[in-house]
C-alpha cells in the first residue's frame, strides 16, 4: 500500500516528539477537525475514565498514551462525529481482512489494528510510518462515516 507522512497536524497544533496518539491522528485525518480539538476531547475522556487494573492510563487528561478505544465513551464520541463501526474479526474467526488497498472499502476510513489506529483514504495510508507489516497486518475493525 502506498503510505502518506501524515501527522493529522500535530505539529502545527504546536506538539513535539513522536507519541502514542495514533487515534487522535486518525480521527484529526479522517474527520477533517483540528487536530488540537480531537485531542482535548480524547484526553477529557481520558480524564473521565475510571482507573481500574486493565486501565492503568485512565484518569489522566492525555491522549498522547493510547486511548482505551473499547470504552462506552469512546464509542460515543465516535458516534457523535457520524463514524459507524464495522468489526472485520470476530472471536475465533481468525483474520479475514488485512492492511490492504484490495481488501478495504474506498472512501474516508479509521481502520482498527493491534495496539494501533491508522487513517485510510481511497488505500492510501495517512500515518506518521507504515504499519502496513507488507499488506500482512490484521484489521480488526474499520471506523467510517456513512
Amino acid at each position: 500500500m502506498r503510505i502518506v507522512i501524515n501527522d493529522g497536524g500535530r505539529a502545527a497544533a504546536g506538539f513535539k516528539g513522536a507519541t502514542g496518539d495514533c487515534v487522535a491522528r486518525s480521527v484529526a485525518i479522517v474527520s477533517g477537525r483540528p487536530y488540537q480539538e480531537v485531542y482535548t476531547a480524547l484526553a477529557h475522556i481520558m480524564a473521565t475514565m475510571p482507573k481500574t487494573k486493565k486501565r492503568k492510563k485512565a484518569g489522566v487528561q492525555s491522549a498522547a498514551n493510547g486511548i482505551y478505544t473499547r470504552s462506552k465513551l469512546f464509542k460515543d464520541y465516535m458516534a457523535s462525529l457520524g463514524f459507524v463501526w464495522t468489526p472485520t474479526m470476530q472471536i475465533g474467526s481468525g483474520c479475514k481482512v488485512h492492511l490492504r488497498a484490495s481488501e478495504l472499502p474506498r472512501g474516508k476510513i479509521i481502520v482498527a489494528l493491534s495496539r494501533h489506529y491508522t487513517a485510510v483514504i481511497d488505500g492510501v495510508i495517512h500515518d506518521t510510518h507504515d504499519p502496513s507489516r507488507a499488506g500482512t497486518r490484521c484489521v480488526y475493525g474499520i471506523w467510517r462515516m456513512p
